[in-house]
């Protein structure tokens, strides 16, 4: 199968490319290595048309109400550059460094600030992450503001909270290789208060251990009771 001719639409074009390599692309997939460059500014404007469109659906005034003028361009513009951007942009660039010290004793970062957008509603999905390591001599270390930067990166796609924490886990597990790695993660989510229920005070709250905190309950105990969520 050929490169379509330039009049596909740009989300034609990247469809065909993720297909023809056989890579998935689900709403929490990745898909920047089959962008080309000019091709967010492209993939902006196409998302901004069909925006106008649902917005006339709506039976919306587009035209002379002065409120939504330019509301199609502005929703497009957030979901490409902003709250969906860890699918149209590679992993932030980070430093990483040799465990020259030895550490091998629990170390914990958070709460980092999470959002997100709920994958059945397009709701918010606002929360708390915390992460436990137990490095060893081969790991690698890295800056403690990356651990914010990979995480918002994994979360600025259309999720749910479990596949969420689990991609966060594999991540981390992935460019540290600690002997353990533990994560929770405590959000609101919008689509219980905004609408269905409009339960406004439950949370979820999850976890994912793997290593040495999935075997050894009392390190897992330890990272639990350091955590200080306040709910």
């Amino acid at each position: 199968m050929g490169k379509p001719p330039a009049k596909h639409p740009v989300s034609t074009r990247i469809r065909q490319r993720l297909e023809q390599a056989g890579r998935r692309y689900f709403a929490n997939d990745n898909i920047a290595e089959f962008i080309e460059p000019g091709e967010h500014e492209q993939l902006l404007e196409e998302v901004a048309g069909k925006m106008q469109a649902v917005l006339e659906s709506l039976v919306i005034d587009v035209e002379n109400d002065h409120n939504t003028q330019g509301t199609a361009r502005r929703v497009a513009k957030m979901y490409i550059n902003e709250i969906f951007k860890g699918r149209f942009r590679k992993a932030p660039s980070l430093t990483e460094f040799p465990n020259a010290s030895n550490l091998n004793e629990l170390m914990i970062v958070g709460p980092i600030t999470v959002r997100s957008a709920c994958s059945h509603h397009l709701c918010p999905i606002m929360g708390k992450l915390w992460i436990g390591l137990m490095p060893n001599q081969h790991s690698n270390l890295i800056g403690l503001s990356k651990y914010t930067r990979l995480a918002d990166w994994i979360m600025s796609r259309p999720q749910i909270q479990e596949e969420a924490i689990t991609q966060v886990a594999d991540l981390f597990m992935d460019l540290v290789k600690p002997d353990g790695l533990a994560i929770v993660m405590e959000a609101d989510h919008f689509c219980m208060q905004w609408r269905g229920v409009k339960e406004s005070d439950s949370l979820m709250i999850n976890s994912v251990m793997r290593g040495s905190f999935l075997k050894n309950p009392s390190l897992r105990r330890e990272f639990l009771s350091l955590i200080p969520r306040k709910s």
